[in-house]
């Protein structure tokens, strides 16, 4: 079980940053604005920086509590395994330090597993979910598969499964447009510990069906997939969201759809 110790500011402006003790390791987290609550949870091979340019906009109407997800950022590695819900654990040891109650999750591919988690294990804390190009499934056997292979590359060359992954989040014909950001997502998920990485892997693989949590949480909830994303094709997001009884919006681009898009995110209302 996780146990919490007072959280400790790093730098205060407009953005304050913050860790948190939680299983002796240490979780970082940012909070900006004030109202409702609004959750940003990064993917796979992300950080809490991902959300940079969107922050500005959510914290003119939103509390915003941004986190690195465990085994990446500047958030520690706590076990060999990161379960979804250890991490769904993690975020609400952040939420309960800042005495909120509530919020509506904003996660993006691995962090729209954990606000499932999160709607399992703790739906008093949920007041919306909107996920970004994520899935409320379970790897299929194949997947599972990839994911074994992709361990074990890890394992012996990380650089090369870090750039081949992180070039794959985006559209082949825009990864021209998005070269310079690329280059800073490859840059900094170099940084992160490979035990760390892997420990989301396993996770990943590992995780439980969540359709029916989906389909039963009874507060607003969105699924925002992109029409040419090769890790959440389409035509599974529209037969899940169908399933899970969610609205499905439709974005140009791959699994960074929404980035390539944030104009979008931007209008829109995240409140209750």
């Amino acid at each position: 079980m996780a146990f919490l110790c007072s959280a400790t500011p790093i730098y205060l402006s407009n953005i304050e940053k913050m860790t948190l003790k939680f299983n002796d390791t240490q979780i970082f987290y940012k909070v900006s604005g004030s109202g409702e609550a609004l959750v940003l949870l990064h993917g796979f091979l992300e950080s809490s920086k991902i959300w940079k340019n969107l922050i500005p906009h959510f914290s003119k109407k939103h509390k915003v509590i941004s986190i690195d997800l465990l085994g990446h950022g500047k958030s520690g590695v706590a076990s060999e395994t990161h379960s979804m819900e250890m991490m769904a654990e993690a975020i609400v040891s952040v939420l309960n330090s800042l005495e909120i109650e509530s919020a509506t999750f904003l996660g993006h591919s691995l962090g729209g597993y954990v606000t499932l988690a999160i709607a399992e294990l703790f739906p008093k804390k949920v007041d919306g979910i909107f996920l970004l190009n994520s899935s409320p499934a379970e790897d299929s056997k194949e997947r599972k598969a990839n994911r074994e292979r992709a361990i074990k590359v890890v394992q012996k060359i990380p650089e090369a499964f870090i750039s081949m992954g992180i070039s794959n989040l985006f559209a082949e014909n825009t990864r021209d447009l998005y070269i310079d950001y690329i280059e800073e997502l490859k840059n900094e998920a170099l940084k992160f510990p490979v035990s760390g990485i892997i420990a989301a892997m396993r996770g990943m693989k590992q995780r439980k069906d969540r359709v029916e949590i989906l389909k039963k949480f009874n507060k607003k909830k969105i699924m925002m997939c992109g029409i040419e994303d090769p890790v959440v094709p389409l035509i599974e997001s529209q037969k899940l969201a169908e399933k899970a009884e969610c609205e499905l919006i439709c974005l140009s681009g791959g699994h960074m759809g929404w980035l390539e898009q944030d104009q979008f995110l931007k209008k829109y209302s995240f409140s209750r």
